[in-house]
């Protein structure tokens, strides 16, 4: 994970910079509750807040109130964010398979997605769940 964070860095990103982006560009009309974005990335409501302050000052995302929730806030792609994750994205997945993928035989990478379904699918539950 360093590594692709340091990876990350020469565009003027972190690794938590790009996991945002990409859930909002995933996202439809590119948009997320706050509450949702923190669940997805993993993130303290705190910890998104201050990252979102951080990314709203180079323009990447936007915040925007929730029509009829006056405690909800959206977190809004840019342009500037959505042409910064375009821009990125090939060379973040050219340094996933150098730095993991590659190093891994065909044989290895499926023993290794056969070992993570058992962790997924219990995540995915309680995903559900909740």
């Amino acid at each position: 994970m360093r590594q692709l964070d340091r990876d990350l860095h020469a565009f003027g990103l972190s690794t938590h910079d790009y996991e945002i982006l990409v859930e909002l560009s995933e996202a439809p009309g590119s948009r997320l509750r706050m509450t949702e974005l923190a669940d997805r990335t993993a993130q303290s409501r705190s910890r998104l807040s201050h990252q979102v302050n951080r990314m709203e000052t180079k323009g990447l995302v936007g915040r925007e109130e929730c029509a009829g929730d006056k405690r909800g806030t959206f977190a809004v792609l840019t342009a500037e964010g959505e042409a910064t994750i375009k821009r990125v994205a090939p060379f973040h997945v050219a340094s996933v398979r150098e730095h993991f993928i590659d190093q891994l035989d065909p044989g290895e990478l499926t023993a290794l997605a056969g070992a993570c379904e058992p962790i997924l699918e219990k995540l995915r539950l309680i995903r559900d769940r909740d």
